[in-house]
């Protein structure tokens, strides 16, 4: 329960004033979990509960909250082993309160790296609660529905054993079976033959029926009185949630000594509820609203807001009388406990509640706001601003100003020196140069040659821990920023001199970490960005970093590099701007990267080494735009050099060739090519022009393999999204396949061009079948505009003179022929008109620039008009 500041308590005479202490340590938390268990056994076993009151608050969840890299996570997993019988205890907590009968555990880790939706996260609350062994029959009638209609084709069991997380319950083989003995004992009752494969039509109404009349064989489940309704209902994510009810009405039809109480730790909850998008986050809520015998214990960075009822209609349930112990000041447990450090919106709330008088804040919205800004959520700064705030306010009889709390606290750091050995403070003055750490990292940037020191400073409180960071350990960042200032009257501080000679030492250590190519990217991205900054605040030269900056553009991740604002003109700063601008390419129209790389090649900072790199893909963009010989002339450049980027610069000249029609030159170019994956991608752009779709397919999936053995999933991502494209001219069932793969691919590889060019798949594999292909044409082709790519726009307007072709709609095609003439520039994309014409077999125009086709006008023609002949004829026979 809450408890007074003792220190603030002993400060003032006024009895009015509250100070409250909001902090817990990790034997506190245990205590409160403790609490809860007994708690919300108590309420489930009193005689008047009932999973079927919808009306009661509920009070049966439990949170602990806190910013990142405190341990909520590591507090999570030992919460679950420490509750689960067949696993050791964690030996400094009590040992779980008796009587509470049989625990089920269950800990799901809600982060977006973990990929877990909501069908997984009921799928493993279901898998915990058959360790009972026991089928749970109104649950898995709902869910044996759900499953056939959105997962057609694919069993149950095939999907628990292919899911990673799943497949790790032990109860995950025997779930499909119990399904499966649900469905025959109601094919039994209902008196349906043999077994039921599916409930939906004359079946689903039988049942729904028997539920509805009570009959002998459902009476125990005609109990569960909204089965029937929610067996009627559509079978979506939405209804999901709701059939966790009926999982809460089949526990609570078991006998006392079969059953157990499912207690579901949710960890990474800020992942799901971030205040912005909360539709997973409905959905959990709605779960733990309909399964009140189930305790929920959230993990997560912010505090749960469901007792705020403006929330209201973003969530089915808030405000504090659906929630009631989850408002602040709750005494009750299971309630919301603050961890560690704290969040802005929480070091607000804290101060809030910290200090009052007559129940109302006694701190100025001014005063807080600026305590919040500068004590980056560490709590030792909150607890010495609500002192000094004290102190002042008791001697001058008034509220102080926000501008006497723009104060570093010299106490802070100088008690963070204070116990520290001469060994211990060189290091910590060296890990304050790096966002992140590690111990050889910190021992290697400051010159030692034992880790000893090291070793002892990350076992102080001010050093945080995130195992999942490349480097896992960090200097808190209001002590981080505060030590420069407090080191200049320190009796060992260093010179200027020192500061430079030890940023040094650390760029180095960082190049020294650069991980294997093709390996590493989170450690390549950190060695990245905290290399341009060390050179450029203290005028390092780029050296190991253009390596690295080549390493980063070359996996088509595309994650944002920003630097912190400070000293422009430097070559990092060169270097970070022009990896800003090929990163956000993806994000805004081309123009704008053609205008940020324009004008860093003209400021000449770049060295030599790293002007190929704003080179390439400038002279890529400006191709994007149509530019043709700006782009050949750039790309002729950097393929000249023996860079890194000089055969990507080929490839481009070919590209640019192939836009031209030249396709005998462009096959004898792409022979000089070697290996790889981008050869063998390069190969598939050339076939599919000519209508040989099987041969451009079989390029694009040896693309695929050869990205995947190169551990590049950007240009597996690509290759993926050009064999969904060429697939969809003739096989369409491939076609749905690979674009299914492409988009799942491109969620972790953000490449403007190969979604767009992904959904242009989807209008070739639906041409001549689905009405709306012009319609949805259109869309692609605003959002192609909108980023600048010419070349997506033709091949959307080119998929629309397919599917006209392929209806044999004449005047429309006509239409859209001149559409696509409007993409076409001197010889640039005139082969792609030429193909329409190709697709029914009339005359190109006279004055259109022709393509040379690698073997012959004739045959390639004949080729494209077997390809629409063959739709007409699959579209017509369905």
């Amino acid at each position: 329960m809450p408890r007074s500041d003792l220190r603030s308590l002993f400060r003032s005479n006024q009895q009015n004033l509250t100070a409250e202490d909001v902090f817990a340590d990790r034997m506190d938390e245990w205590g409160a979990v403790a609490r809860s268990l007994v708690a919300h056994v108590a309420a489930i076993r009193e005689p008047g509960f009932s999973v079927e009151d919808f009306e009661s608050p509920r009070r049966n969840v439990l949170v602990f909250y806190g910013v990142g890299g405190i341990g909520k996570s590591t507090f999570s997993r030992r919460l679950e082993e420490h509750l689960s019988a067949d696993r050791p205890s964690t030996a400094q907590w009590s040992p779980v309160p008796e009587g509470l009968g049989g625990l089920l555990p269950v800990r799901i880790d809600l982060s977006r790296q973990a990929g877990l939706g909501f069908e997984d996260v009921v799928l493993a609350l279901r898998l915990t609660v058959g360790r009972l062994g026991l089928a749970m029959p109104a649950f898995d009638l709902a869910l044996s529905r759900y499953w056939a209609l959105n997962h057609p084709g694919e069993p149950l069991e095939a999907y628990l054993r292919r899911n990673g997380y799943l497949r790790r319950f032990a109860t995950a083989l025997s779930l499909p079976e119990q399904v499966q003995s649900v469905l025959g004992d109601i094919a039994q009752a209902v008196a349906l033959p043999g077994t039921i494969g599916a409930l939906v039509g004359q079946t689903l109404r039988s049942v729904i029926g028997s539920l509805r009349e009570h009959r002998q064989g459902v009476r125990a489940l005609a109990g569960c009185t909204r089965l029937a309704d929610l067996l009627e209902a559509d079978a979506d994510m939405e209804a999901l949630a709701y059939y966790t009810h009926l999982l809460a009405w089949d526990l609570a039809q078991l006998p006392a000594d079969q059953s157990g109480i499912p207690v579901v730790l949710l960890d990474t909850f800020e992942d799901v509820g971030d205040r912005t998008h909360r539709d997973l986050e409905r959905l959990i809520q709605r779960m733990a609203w309909l399964m009140p015998n189930v305790l929920f214990v959230v993990t997560g960075r912010n505090r749960l807001q469901w007792d705020d009822e403006r929330l209201d209609g973003q969530l089915d349930w808030t405000g504090p009388h659906t929630w009631p112990q989850l408002t602040p000041g709750a005494i009750a447990e299971p309630r919301q406990h603050r961890v560690g450090y704290l969040s802005a919106q929480d070091c607000e709330h804290y101060l809030c509640a910290r200090l009052t008088r007559d129940g109302q804040p006694l701190m100025t919205p001014d005063t807080r706001h600026q305590i919040v800004r500068r004590s980056h959520g560490l709590p030792l700064y909150l607890d010495l601003s609500v002192m000094r705030y004290l102190d002042l306010y008791q001697r001058t009889g008034h509220q102080p100003a926000a501008g006497e709390f723009h104060y570093d606290f010299p106490a802070l750091v100088a008690r963070t020196f204070r116990d520290l050995s001469a060994a211990e403070r060189h290091v910590l003055r060296t890990v304050s140069l790096f966002d992140s750490f590690s111990i050889d990292l910190a021992t290697a940037a400051s010159g030692s040659s034992q880790d000893a020191a090291t070793l002892q400073l990350v076992e102080r409180p001010f050093i945080d821990t995130d195992p999942a960071a490349p480097w896992p350990y960090h200097l808190h960042d209001l002590i981080r920023e505060a030590i420069r200032d407090a080191d200049e009257t320190a009796e060992d501080r260093w010179s200027p001199a020192d500061w430079h000679r030890a940023a040094q030492r650390a760029f180095d250590a960082l190049g020294a970490e650069l991980p294997p190519v093709g390996e590493g990217r989170r450690r390549l991205l950190a060695c990245l960005t905290q290399g341009l900054r060390l050179s450029q605040d203290y005028e390092l030269e780029l050296g190991w970093l253009v390596d690295a900056a080549f390493r980063y553009v070359a996996d088509f991740i595309w994650e944002p590099v920003e630097l912190p604002p400070g000293p422009s003109g430097s070559p990092a700063a060169a270097l970070a701007t022009t990896l800003g601008a090929v990163a956000r390419r993806q994000r805004v129209h081309r123009q704008e990267t053609v205008d940020q790389l324009t004008a860093v090649l003209a400021e000449g900072l770049l060295p030599p080494s790293a002007q190929d790199l704003a080179r390439y893909y400038l002279a890529e963009c400006q191709r994007d735009l149509g530019r043709a010989e700006e782009s050949a002339a750039g790309m002729r450049q950097v393929a000249a050099g023996a860079g890194p980027l000089a055969a990507d610069a080929a490839r481009g000249l070919i590209h640019l060739a192939r836009r031209l029609g030249d396709f005998p030159a462009v096959q004898a170019a792409t022979a000089q090519l070697g290996g790889g994956s981008r050869y063998h991608r390069t190969l598939g752009d050339l076939w599919w022009t000519q209508g040989s779709i099987a041969l451009a397919c079989s390029a694009y999936d040896d693309a695929c393999r050869e990205a995947v053995a190169e551990s590049n999933p950007g240009e597996a991502a690509l290759s993926r999204a050009c064999l969904a494209f060429a697939a969809a001219f003739q096989d369409r069932a491939r076609a749905d396949q690979q674009i299914q793969l492409a988009e799942h691919l491109l969620q972790s590889a953000n490449i403007r061009w190969a979604r767009v060019q992904t959904r242009i798949a989807g209008l070739l594999r639906d041409a001549g079948a689905d009405p709306t292909v012009p319609a949805r044409a259109a869309d692609i082709e605003a959002d192609a505009e909108a980023s600048g790519l010419t070349s997506s726009v033709a091949y959307a307007r080119l998929a629309v003179c397919f599917h006209h072709a392929v209806l044999a709609d004449q005047p429309a095609l006509e239409t859209a022929r001149a559409r696509l003439r409007t993409c076409v520039n001197g010889a640039e994309f005139a082969y792609l008109l030429e193909i329409s014409h190709l697709l029914d077999g009339s005359e190109p125009p006279s004055d259109l620039p022709r393509a040379t086709w690698i073997d012959g006008f004739p045959a390639t023609a004949a080729r494209w008009s077997a390809i629409a002949a063959d739709r007409r004829a699959a579209v017509t026979s369905h």
